[in-house]
């Protein structure tokens, strides 16, 4: 006699109230899984906060940008790069700086068991070049070009098209200081988008060099001490800690004090004004519109010379808005360990550049080319629905793209189901079609239908298809 099981309740511990401070270790919840999960009255799961689904009917749009930049990488002969999504929380503290908002408000840091602190990657350069200087890449001709995709986490506040945890796809090319090189990279990025149909603005300026830019620095901060009056709260915190941050600020309120300030193009030497006029000799060779965009900083003390961003063209520039960006960061690499190399890169937003893609569609803008099918495999009966699977099986190397659902098990829905698709023949297998090792093909448009021998199902259907046998 069989023992009954009875089910487990879950027993928690109260959770503390989240937290402030992303630096804080969460507290620990003892929670033991409940047996019997799925009866009624149970609380159904919803997602964190700041975290999203990307569900089967949004894939289209998704892979169309995944498979560009593996057409583009291969191209351009970039190299794939996977890196962890945890890292050393120091690797990122160093290379974004104690200043920025990321490592002060945003970074998941937590302790592991060892006692290490890390942080789920915020961004995925710093991993890229800890791999490089790590790996002996320095050591390998050069330059090293990388590309890469994937989930990125920072505890931003949730806003439309901002989420805590959220996708990139970036380029990075490290070891050669060439125009050529931040040419090639701007190509990139904008071809991305212009080959899906999808119009941007490319907004560019040079930040010069670190001495230039400490220079012109000095007088961004004493030209916004006359305005702090006018500032968000986040840039009187700039002004202080990181002035170059106060041109980068999306904020409102900060546009009219933006607008005026000093222009650091007034502050490059003849050096970085040649290498600058270089890069925009190279868009104009390839045909690339481009706004030159005076205020146009990337914050961090690693950038150099060239920096850009993307946005929607009929989009306002902010930071609802971007799509992607990114520049010359020839110091990061010294100051994360290694020799001094120059390097440069950009990263896209998927969400927001799916979101822009999905949009074109909806307003009928754009196509996207749907993947169809060249023929639909019906069955009816047990033992054909087993056959069935062998040969579809069979098949798979053929290039024959075939649709089929084993959970129909009428003929008449299985045709409907054919005629959706507008595929132009349908396989029937039958009882008797097992027996005598056959298949019926039907012409969707005749409805004429013939019997072919199993063996030379590939063939004949190569034939009626047009593809090359």
């Amino acid at each position: 006699m069989k023992k009954k099981i009875k089910s487990k309740k879950i027993t928690t511990k109260p959770l503390k109230r989240e937290s402030k401070n992303a630096h804080e270790t969460p507290s620990k919840v003892d929670v033991s899984i409940e047996a019997g999960a799925g009866a009624k009255g149970k609380r159904a799961f919803s997602l964190i906060r700041g975290m999203h689904d990307i569900l089967p009917r949004e894939e289209r749009y998704w892979k169309s940008f995944f498979h560009r930049a593996e057409q583009l990488a291969d191209y351009f002969q970039f190299g794939r790069l996977e890196t962890p999504l945890l890292e050393e929380a120091s690797l990122f503290v160093r290379s974004l700086g104690r200043g920025t908002d990321v490592v002060e408000k945003e970074m998941y840091i937590f302790e592991d068991r060892d006692g290490t602190r890390v942080a789920l990657r915020p961004e995925a350069t710093a991993s890229a070049v800890r791999a490089y200087i790590m790996h002996g890449l320095w050591n390998t001709p050069q330059p090293v070009k990388f590309w890469y995709y994937g989930p990125m986490f920072r505890h931003d506040r949730p806003q439309a098209g901002r989420f805590r945890e959220f996708f990139q796809l970036g380029f990075e090319t490290i070891g050669a200081l060439d125009p050529a090189v931040d040419a090639e990279l701007l190509l990139v990025a904008y071809t991305m988008y212009h080959d899906l149909g999808l119009p941007i603005e490319l907004r560019i300026n040079s930040i010069g060099t670190k001495p230039e830019r400490e220079r012109y620095s000095n007088e961004l901060t004493n030209y916004y001490r006359s305005k702090r009056s006018y500032l968000c709260e986040h840039c009187r915190m700039r002004l202080t800690k990181n002035p170059l941050r106060l041109l980068d600020c999306k904020e409102e309120q900060c546009q009219p004090v933006k607008e005026t300030a000093p222009q650091i193009i007034d502050w490059l030497e003849e050096s970085s004004k040649s290498y600058f006029m270089k890069v925009l000799e190279y868009l104009d060779e390839l045909s690339i519109p481009y706004l030159l965009d005076p205020y146009l900083v990337r914050g961090l003390d690693s950038y150099t010379h060239t920096v850009f961003e993307l946005y929607p063209v009929g989009g306002t520039a902010g930071a609802q808005s971007e799509l992607g960006g990114g520049g010359r960061y020839d110091g990061l690499i010294e100051e994360m360990g290694g020799k001094t190399t120059p390097a440069a890169g950009f990263a896209l937003g998927m969400e927001r550049s799916v979101s822009y893609l999905k949009q074109r569609v909806e307003e009928g803008a754009l196509v996207l080319p749907e993947v169809g099918h060249h023929i639909f495999f019906a069955q009816l009966g047990e033992e054909a629905r087993r056959r069935s699977l062998k040969v579809i099986n069979e098949l798979r190397k053929s290039g024959i793209r075939i649709a089929f659902n084993f959970f129909k098990n009428s003929l008449k829905s299985q045709l409907e189901l054919a005629h959706n698709l507008k595929v132009p023949f349908v396989l029937i297998l039958g009882q008797k079609e097992v027996q005598d090792t056959t298949v019926i093909i039907r012409d969707m448009e005749s409805g004429v239908q013939e019997i072919v021998d199993q063996k030379k199902i590939e063939s004949v259907l190569k034939k009626k298809l047009g593809l090359s046998a």
